[in-house]
């Protein structure tokens, strides 16, 4: 679930909280925060690239002329039971596997103007990070079969990182796709090149999102097309004095390479769409939509819906080794307190429960719970990632990654 957030020639500053992935937390309820929702509320004009802001927004109406708590982060950097904190980092989203499963990438989505976000590969021996893309540095060209080919200049300085996935083309080449808020709202397109430990990434073109629409996860295709989710839209703004809506806010959208156009898949408007992952021939989604406490399983040409589980406040998801979908799943009963505690937050980790559950695609049942927690090593959990017999988590706010081991338990 940063830097300048661009609308229209608008311009504001981001507000990195999230309900999700993403979504989504620093000073919410500081005067400047306060500043960014007054200011987005009297312009007529909605910044709500994420689910971040809504769920800041609708806590700050929560909260209004009531003290915040007082944050309880996670500071210490400590192992419990088969978990172990990485940290080092700065709002880890999203995560992927890289071909040799020796090293990881991890998206990051920035935290102000100062620090915005990065793309970056993890060592899974030695544990060493290195930065591979951060905004502004526009290294390659746009590709033809790369995206839309009005697209032809990297990001801009404020990039900030959201979804991502990876996928090995049809033409044997390794394509990353990244949900972009910053310097303009697209989906981006990187080449991955590289073995081992040692990758780099160089960007090929972007696809600017539908008008209106504020997109959330991603999942590629090997011919080059790709599905998304559209959490909200840009405008009009949400009616947050209602809190998180639960009315339908987006629905997901397929993109094609052969035509460069988006159209909206049927079956999938809901509340808050987030998370996607799609079969591997492309015919089916598993959409989450997080304040529905549902995923969805939706068959690409027709719309129709096979099938739906429930899972509490569903956040990203991701394909297992053993063909289970791996679902982050934040606490369904949070109040306005949780938040408030989270949003306050300066270092370390917040402490959302959250767990990690597996989805069997045929049957839409959750079958396994692989890793929860209510707090430390790290809270708000948003994707799990399943490397051999240890599992990664990410974190929508906070400096640290989990590394669970999963003979351990």
């Amino acid at each position: 679930m940063s830097s300048l957030f661009c609308h229209d020639e608008t311009c504001v500053d981001p507000i990195p909280l999230g309900f999700h992935e993403t979504g989504p937390i620093a000073h919410a309820m500081r005067p400047w925060h306060h500043r960014v929702f007054s200011d987005c509320m009297n312009s007529g004009r909605s910044i709500l690239q994420r689910l971040f802001f809504l769920a800041l927004a609708a806590l700050a109406v929560l909260l209004l002329g009531t003290q915040v708590p007082q944050a309880e982060p996670i500071i210490d950097c400590v192992p419990k039971g088969n978990a172990r904190p990485i940290c080092g980092f700065s709002n880890p989203e999203d995560i992927v596997a890289l071909p040799g499963d020796q090293a990881i990438l991890i998206g990051e989505y920035g935290a102000s103007a100062e620090a915005t976000g990065r793309l970056l590969v993890l060592e899974l021996e030695s544990e060493k990070q290195h930065t591979v893309f951060r905004g502004g540095q526009g290294k390659g060209a746009a590709e033809p079969g790369w995206g839309d080919p009005t697209c032809t200049t990297p990001p801009g300085e404020t990039f900030n990182s959201h979804g991502i996935d990876l996928v090995r083309r049809d033409d044997g080449r390794l394509q990353l796709l990244v949900i972009q808020h910053g310097s303009r709202e697209a989906v981006e397109l990187f080449e991955v090149i590289g073995a081992g430990i040692n990758w780099r990434v160089e960007w090929r073109g972007c696809v600017p999102a539908p008008p209106n629409a504020s997109l959330n996860s991603v999942a590629a295709t090997s011919n080059g097309d790709f599905y998304t989710t559209q959490m909200t839209p840009l405008e009009p703004p949400v009616d947050l004095t209602k809190g998180i809506p639960r009315q339908i806010t987006g629905h997901a959208y397929a993109w094609s390479q052969s035509d460069t156009s988006f159209r909206k898949i049927g079956g999938t408007d809901g509340a808050m769409p987030n998370g996607i992952v799609t079969s591997p021939d492309g015919r089916f989604i598993y959409m989450n939509a997080t304040a529905e406490h549902s995923v969805r399983k939706v068959e690409v040409a027709t719309g129709r819906e096979l099938g739906r589980a429930t899972v509490d406040s569903p956040d990203n998801a991701r394909w297992a080794p053993d063909g289970r979908v791996l679902i982050a799943s934040l606490a369904r009963d949070l109040t306005g307190e949780d938040f408030g505690a989270c949003v306050s937050i300066e270092r370390g980790a917040c402490s959302i429960p959250f767990k990690i559950v597996a989805l069997d695609p045929d049957s839409m049942t959750i079958v396994e719970t692989l890793y929860a927690t209510d707090g430390a090593p790290m809270g708000a959990g948003t994707v799990g990632l399943r490397v051999g017999d240890e599992l990664f988590i990410g974190s929508f706010h906070g400096d640290r990654i989990l590394r669970v081991n999963l003979k351990g338990q």
